[in-house]
């Protein structure tokens, strides 16, 4: 069946803050360029805020086509309804087929208000995106070029594909750190379409006074050397051995849902498909069973060594270095002859 949208773009919303992106759209615009490609549309970017114009460089070297750019004073600071409107206003005009938020918290907030505005659906949370065709088990209708909506269910015990074959534009939020960017290509050209935000006359019941951020000392996304830790390392003070270990060799420390639920570790920590995903040189397994909700955040990664006192736990299966032992007695054998190497 053929859609009146089949040509429109894809799209995807360049997040920023304090006139600065975030990675998560340059990770959409790689998986945007991929879909954009099988359709034979082109890929755009939406920025929004105030000033902020020059950071469609970095949209075209990211991938983009075009940027839509929208600047108003009253979006100079993220603020729901007049992010909202300007949004709603603006696929109105344009027309997209596809439209990708990131699971941020911004994205979170945007992405679901402007999909009741336009009585549209949306997936949330997926960890891919793929283009296929689809047929009505009931009407036997049939549609090709539809967005397949990839994201876990039911606890993560299995996966489900979402389609939204009628109500356009097809909308989605991604999980930060599942879609890899394309590399950048600086001085890549594209074309930047300004748009009015049609804000005017709009009232807007939010007013922000002051802005306060922590900012969180882990950078999980960002290390080359990850020591993660499960529910089998046994309690808050044994996960101080994997601190001890993550100094030795200069990686950070994660640790799976089961120990951040456990109170061993605080959940900016937490890897897998409710926390972040990584892909580090190496990853180092300290009691972590394997369950499919872990592995999605860390399978990528390039080497993986895991510990664990079960020969049969699921992790040894996506390890490329299994150790069966008591990681109480490994992992001071390892900082140890880490420590005597060093010398």
């Amino acid at each position: 069946m053929a859609n009146d949208r089949s040509k429109g773009e894809v799209w995807v919303f360049a997040e920023q803050e304090d006139g600065k992106l975030s990675d998560v759209p340059m990770e959409l615009l790689g998986k945007g360029r991929e879909l954009a490609d099988r359709l034979g549309v082109p890929l755009a970017a939406v920025l929004m805020g105030d000033g902020v114009a020059s950071l469609a460089d970095d949209l075209f070297a990211a991938g983009a086509d075009k940027v839509h750019l929208v600047e108003d004073r009253e979006l100079k600071v993220f603020r729901g309804k007049a992010y909202r409107h300007a949004f709603v206003e603006l696929i109105k005009e344009c027309a997209p087929q596809i439209v990708i938020f990131g699971a941020t918290h911004m994205g979170r907030d945007l992405g679901p208000a402007v999909a009741s505005a336009l009585r549209c659906g949306l997936t949330a949370d997926c960890t891919d995106l793929q283009i296929g065709d689809y047929t009505d088990p009931k009407t036997k209708e049939s549609f090709t070029n539809i967005l397949q909506q990839i994201r876990p269910a039911f606890g993560g015990n299995i996966i489900a594909t979402i389609v939204n074959p009628r109500n356009w534009p097809q909308m989605a939020t991604v999980r930060e750190g599942v879609m890899k960017p394309l590399e950048p290509q600086p001085g890549r050209k594209g074309e930047l379409v300004r748009h009015d935000s049609k804000l005017d006359g709009v009232e807007i019941p939010v007013e922000v006074l002051e802005i306060v951020r922590r900012h969180s000392s882990v950078n999980l996304k960002g290390a080359r050397i990850i020591v993660a830790g499960g529910a089998g390392v046994g309690s808050k003070e044994n996960f101080r051995q994997l601190f001890a270990l993550a100094d030795a060799i200069g990686g950070a420390v994660g640790a799976s849902r089961a120990a951040v639920d456990l109170g061993y570790c605080e959940h900016e920590r937490q890897i897998g498909q409710t926390g972040v995903t990584v892909r580090p040189a190496l990853f180092i397994s300290c009691g972590i069973s394997g369950a499919v909700q872990h592995l999605a955040g860390m399978q990528d990664s390039a080497k993986i060594i895991a510990i664990n006192t079960d020969r049969d736990a699921p992790i040894f299966k996506v390890a490329h270095y299994g150790i069966v032992g008591d990681l109480n007695v490994v992992i001071p054998k390892m900082i140890k002859a880490i420590k005597a190497g060093s010398k």
